[in-house]
């Protein structure tokens, strides 16, 4: 097996302080391997970043959704009080609350509405957990079919269908899957799975059911980038800067992953220690490489080649590229 590439490094003054390393596929409209870095083979959960495939049976099946939630469906959000008002608003107009959610309570994310709520002694609900949006999506979904049970069940019609068009989507049987933080299943794939679905995204251009429903969530992503993360994130910046010209999503452990519709790309990647500090650098290499970001946007300058500053605000390091990757 080909071993991870150092994908990021840090230096502070002289010295080599932390290498990150990796796995990191581009893949092409027909779903072939166009550059590697590490081991394209490497087997992963993508975690979050992979929601777009998570919604896309329900949009495949004809639930018809605005694009503001199909971007809910596909984020990560910060639970501040658009994410939520937006969640609660969606649960109510399929006649449910709170309760009927499974991804659990989760503090918001938001520092000012978190602090706000412990001043005020306000106790977090299900609708600020970061994956809200996409669980209200499998709700919607579950309720479209009528199906009995709890919307997370591996065995259950939701992920039935979520399992299938994840293996369809990403030309390979998915070996394994994993509970996610949110109490979802998270199918596993390689990396090369995942960038090749990232690319089926890319080169959607409509006429079909999957096709109609990849072109709707690509573009409701990158239409409404602070609805899928949240102010100051990363994922939400890249998007911004990007200016539609790319939907990319982050997922814990280090996984990232871009859909590039102008070129017909997909990407994914994965740091092997789960760092993000190091997904977010090797996202922004790969998106200037690729020529959607310029190093001058802000929000690659803030990741990439990026200096190190002590608390003193002194530049006493670099956060770069690894030699040999980008």
């Amino acid at each position: 097996m080909t071993q991870a590439h150092p994908l990021v490094e840090l230096w502070r003054g002289p010295l080599l302080e932390s290498v990150h390393a990796g796995h990191a596929v581009v893949c092409d409209a027909s779903g072939e391997v166009v550059e590697a870095w590490g081991d394209p083979d490497a087997v992963i959960f993508p975690r979050s970043s992979c929601k777009m495939l998570q919604a896309l049976p329900m949009v495949e099946a004809g639930v018809k959704l605005p694009p503001e939630r199909l971007a809910l469906a596909c984020a990560s959000h910060e639970g501040a009080v658009v994410h939520t008002e937006a969640v609660r608003a969606w649960l109510s107009d399929i006649g449910c609350g709170d309760g009927d959610l499974v991804c659990g309570n989760e503090a918001p994310r938001d520092r000012g509405l978190k602090h706000a709520m412990i001043r005020a002694g306000e106790t977090p609900c299900q609708a600020h957990n970061q994956c809200s949006g996409k669980h209200t999506g499998f709700l919607t979904f579950h309720r479209h079919l009528g199906a009995g049970g709890v919307y997370v069940d591996p065995d259950g019609p939701v992920q039935k269908a979520v399992r299938q068009t994840f293996v369809d989507v990403t030309g390979e049987d998915s070996p394994c899957f994993g509970i996610d933080g949110c109490a979802a299943p998270n199918f596993a794939t390689t990396v090369t799975g995942l960038a090749r679905a990232m690319a089926r995204f890319a080169a959607a251009t409509g006429g079909d059911a999957r096709s109609d429903a990849m072109v709707a969530l690509r573009e409701a992503m990158m239409a409404h980038p602070f609805l899928v993360a949240g102010d100051g994130k990363t994922t939400t910046r890249f998007m911004e800067a990007a200016k539609g010209r790319a939907a990319v999503k982050v997922g814990a452990e280090g996984v990232y992953v871009a859909i590039l519709h102008e070129r017909k790309l997909g990407v994914a990647l994965k740091i092997t220690d789960g760092a993000v500090r190091a997904a977010d650098t090797a996202m922004a290499a790969l998106l200037v490489r690729l020529g959607i970001l310029d190093k001058t946007d802000s929000a690659v300058a803030s990741v990439l080649d990026a200096p190190i500053l002590n608390r003193a605000g002194v530049e006493v390091g670099l956060t770069r590229a690894a030699p040999g990757f980008c």
